[in-house]
């Protein structure tokens, strides 16, 4: 049988630990923070957990992982 191919994009974009939870970053924290306090960027900096119905089509993007 075929290797199955990894999806770049969503190898860089999530994590996955070690009890097969899936690991996000939260968007808007690249630019634009003059008009965001220092509370929303601190709370945009952490990681986040994807919800389960997301879960799916993530695990087909990340064969292996």
């Amino acid at each position: 049988m075929f290797k199955l191919k990894t999806r770049k994009a969503a190898k860089k974009r999530y994590k996955i630990t070690k009890n097969k939870k899936i690991l996000a970053c939260h968007a808007f924290k690249s630019h634009l923070l003059n008009k965001k306090s220092k509370k929303t960027k601190r709370k945009l900096s952490r990681s986040f957990l994807i919800n389960t119905s997301n879960k799916t089509p993530i695990k087909l993007m990340l064969p292996y992982f």
